[in-house]
């Protein structure tokens, strides 16, 4: 069954900062499905995902098709939990685009985590080897310096989790 009133949930976090773990909680409600980056990105290019530029090519692809498909689900009453990383101006800004095609509700819950907790994190993930995608610390570092919190002028409905999703 929908919602008559379907939300697009959207998360914001570096690397490691509990992202998945939120999603996967948002994604229990009823009416929602859950759309996650890592697992599509898995499906389709993992044979081509070897570096960071690699990972940003075919995010892009991904981003080129899923956001039309998140719009209808939405304009179908579907709310989505969109498990990718809001993590920069301009993929929130193709997460806007999203949302203006739709009278869909939203939350941009931001998970406002140290870098030593995402770190320990990320080594306890890449060790236990659960993830489809184990990521170094230098890795960690040079994505992080790209990673830009939202501002209140990008007009999004904020939802701050300061110790991530395992606080």
């Amino acid at each position: 069954m929908s919602h008559a009133s379907p939300t697009l949930y959207l998360v914001c976090g570096k690397v490691a900062a509990g992202k998945s773990t939120l999603t996967a909680r948002l994604g229990t409600r009823p009416g929602t499905v859950l759309i996650a980056e890592d697992t599509w990105l898995e499906a389709l290019f993992a044979d081509r995902l070897k570096s960071i530029p690699d990972y940003v090519e075919c995010a892009a692809k991904l981003r080129g098709i899923m956001g039309t498909h998140v719009a209808d689900l939405l304009a179908a009453g579907v709310s989505v939990v969109l498990d990718f990383p809001a993590n920069t101006v301009e993929t929130r800004g193709w997460m806007r685009s999203i949302l203006d095609r739709t009278a869909a509700r939203h939350e941009l819950h931001v998970l406002d985590v140290p870098d030593e907790v995402c770190l320990a994190r990320l080594q306890s993930r890449n060790a236990a080897g659960n993830h489809p995608f184990a990521v170094t610390e230098a890795q960690f570092r040079q994505i992080t310096r790209h990673y830009a919190p939202p501002s209140p002028e990008e007009g999004f409905n904020l939802v701050l989790q300061e110790h991530g999703a395992f606080g």
